[in-house]
C-alpha cells in the first residue's frame, strides 16, 4: 500500500487528511499504520480503532495476518491495549472492547492497567522504540472527536453519542443498527431494507418504546 493510498484510507477511518469515496480494507489499513512506525499515525491509532470498530468492525486475526513480523504483532497488541486504556481514562465503554478483554491474559490486563495509570499520572508510555506523552495522546483523541461533533466542541456530548452507540450495540447487530439509524434520519431505504426493517427491527423498536418496559428496566438497574 503506497503512501497516498494509506492517507486516503486513514481519512475514511477518522484521520481526516483528505476525502475518499472508495471502500477501505480496514484490517489492512490498521496493519499498515502499525508497520509505518510513524509517531503521528500511532498517536492517532486510538481514534482510528474506535472509528473502525464502531462503524465497520474489525478482525483481530486478520490484522495479525497482515503483520508478519513479530515486532509488528507485538506493537499492534500494545497499541490496542493503550487505546483501551485511553478509552477507560475518558470513561468510554464499548461492547467490542469488553469482548476483546475477555480473552486477555492476566499479564495483558496488568499492562492495560499500567497504561491507564500512566495516562492518569501524565507519565510517558513506551511502545516498541517509541515514547508517547499522555498529554499528546489525549489532545489528539480530543481534537479528532471534537471535529466530528456538529454544533458543539464539547467532548461530553461526544461521549454521550458514543454511549448511545454502545447501548445500540447491545440490542442490535450491525446491520439492524444501520437500518435503525437510517430510518431515524429519514434516509431512503431499499425495498429489501424496508422489508427487513418491518420484519425484524421494528419489533424491537416497538418493544423499546413501551413505557412499562422502560420503567421495569429502570427498576432493575437499581438492584
Amino acid at each position: 500500500m503506497d503512501n497516498m493510498k494509506l492517507l486516503e484510507n486513514l481519512s475514511r477511518l477518522g484521520f481526516a487528511l483528505m476525502e475518499v469515496k472508495e471502500d477501505v480494507d480496514v484490517n489492512k489499513t490498521l496493519a499498515e499504520v502499525v508497520k509505518r512506525d510513524d509517531n503521528r499515525l500511532m498517536e492517532g491509532f486510538p481514534v482510528l480503532l474506535v472509528n473502525v470498530a464502531q462503524r465497520y468492525g474489525f478482525d483481530y486475526g486478520q490484522i495479525m495476518k497482515h503483520l508478519v513480523q513479530k515486532q509488528d504483532q507485538s506493537k499492534f497488541h500494545e497499541l490496542l491495549l493503550l487505546s483501551l486504556a485511553l478509552y477507560r481514562y475518558f470513561r468510554l465503554s464499548f461492547y467490542w472492547a469488553d469482548q476483546l478483554k475477555k480473552n486477555f491474559s492476566d499479564k495483558e490486563l496488568a499492562t492495560l492497567e499500567q497504561f491507564k495509570t500512566s495516562l492518569s499520572k501524565g507519565e510517558d508510555v513506551t511502545i516498541g522504540n517509541k515514547r508517547f506523552h499522555p498529554g499528546r495522546l489525549k489532545t489528539v483523541f480530543n481534537n479528532y472527536f471534537e471535529k466530528n461533533v456538529e454544533k458543539t466542541t464539547r467532548l461530553k456530548e461526544k461521549y454521550e453519542e458514543l454511549s448511545l452507540e454502545y447501548a445500540l450495540s447491545q440490542l442490535f447487530p450491525p446491520k439492524q443498527k444501520e437500518l435503525f439509524k437510517k430510518k431515524l434520519n429519514g434516509d431512503l431505504l431499499t425495498k429489501t431494507e424496508r422489508e427487513y426493517y418491518s420484519r425484524t427491527v421494528k419489533k424491537k423498536v416497538t418493544a423499546l418504546a413501551n413505557p412499562e418496559l422502560h420503567r421495569l428496566a429502570q427498576r432493575l438497574m437499581e438492584y
